[in-house]
């Protein structure tokens, strides 16, 4: 068995999850934000749908994210023979990079969801609706470094 390619795999599943949820539920604020007075029938759905997309498909996906990548970096580092060194190329700076500045979003649509749910209304529908599409815009990047390997080998 090939265990870097299954680790691979693994990442890339747990990270497709990850993205799908963190660019849905901003979305769903939008939604929940323009036509959901606090308080209404249709506030209590958007808080059980937005809570539940965060606890059983966004975090656990980035927690499997996070095992998984580490692993590789682990793989890379020990059976590969490539050392510590390895973490200092440009392409492996940038993606770790991108993917704590995507944790930290993620932490922010999490920390949103818990105003909505209070009932405040912490940001506009356009702003959720601008903003949908930015963990999809950084795994593009996130994915050609790694792919291309730039400013490595």
């Amino acid at each position: 068995m090939n265990w870097y390619d299954l680790l691979r795999g693994l990442h890339i599943i747990a990270v497709i999850a990850w993205m799908a949820g963190m660019m849905y539920l901003p979305r769903l604020y939008a939604y929940h934000t323009e036509t959901a007075p606090p308080g209404s029938e249709f506030d209590a759905h958007f808080k059980v749908w937005e809570a539940k997309l965060l606890k059983i498909i966004i975090n656990p996906s980035m927690v499997i994210t996070w095992i998984f990548g580490l692993s590789l970096i682990m793989y890379h580092v020990h059976a590969m023979g490539q050392g510590w060194a390895f973490l200092l190329q440009p392409w492996i700076l940038l993606k770790l990079a991108l993917v704590t500045f995507l944790s930290g979003w993620h932490g922010m649509l999490a920390g949103a969801r818990k105003k909505i749910a209070a009932g405040e209304r912490p940001r506009s529908a356009k702003f959720w609706r601008a903003t949908n599409e930015i963990p999809f815009l950084i795994a593009i990047v996130a994915v050609l470094a790694v792919t291309l390997e730039f400013g490595g080998r």
